[in-house]
């Protein structure tokens, strides 16, 4: 029997304590002690550029708010092994992908969860503040990705939601692999159809008769009719 690979997340964020809890509870908990999951949440302000733990600076050419700066991101990766001094990408980092979380970067999507199950490590690179120095995507990321059509104040939930899609795509993560055979997204972008459970009925509301029948194929038919 092959061995399960490891997936390893690296975190880059100001506030990285946000995350111990939710990635050490139910399915993903579970996979951290299986060593399914190795994640790894680090502080940026331990690269920052100053006695003060500064990671911001005021925008040039003025505006509100602050920008996070390309120095500690920069310094923060080729500590982990994935850039040189120079800003290239070293060659352990081939199986790395490297995903800035940007309200401005392509919407996040199950085929996106899907692509990223596939590398041996991700890094996440939290935004904050008014934005990231654009260098930062332009050089250091891979990618930009976000989770919707709208802004919040960082990065660090949008890593935990694509964190939690793509984990559990991996081998082993999920008790019964099944069930992401027939899931909403899983097949051609469709929709899962409804779900029931005892009792049989509760207040009036009833299960669908046809999930009572016990004919399969009638069954089968009822759930093929909700892909859309």
């Amino acid at each position: 029997m092959a061995k399960k690979k490891t997936l390893r997340i690296d975190v880059l964020s100001v506030i990285p304590e946000v995350f111990s809890e939710y990635i050490g509870a139910s399915i993903l908990g579970r996979a951290v002690k299986e060593k399914l999951l190795d994640f790894r949440a680090h502080s940026l302000r331990d690269w920052s550029i100053d006695r003060h733990n500064t990671v911001d600076g005021r925008p040039y050419g003025g505006g509100p708010g602050m920008v996070m700066m390309v120095e500690p991101f920069h310094k923060a990766l080729v500590s982990l092994g994935l850039r040189t001094k120079t800003g290239k990408k070293t060659l352990r980092s081939k199986k790395v992908r490297i995903i800035l979380t940007s309200a401005k970067g392509k919407l996040f999507t199950q085929r996106d969860a899907e692509r990223l199950s596939k590398y041996d490590r991700l890094v996440f690179l939290c935004g904050r503040y008014e934005g990231v120095d654009e260098r930062v995507a332009e050089k250091l990321a891979d990618e930009e990705l976000s989770i919707g059509p709208y802004v919040m104040t960082g990065g660090e939930l949008a890593t935990l939601v694509m964190t939690d899609a793509v984990t559990r795509l991996r081998s082993g993560v999920l008790g019964d692999e099944a069930s992401l055979e027939e899931e909403s997204w899983g097949i051609e972008d469709s929709i899962e159809y409804p779900h029931y459970s005892r009792p049989e009925s509760y207040l009036g509301w009833k299960v669908p008769k046809i999930l009572l029948s016990g004919h399969h194929g009638d069954v089968k038919k009822w759930r093929d009719s909700f892909r859309t």
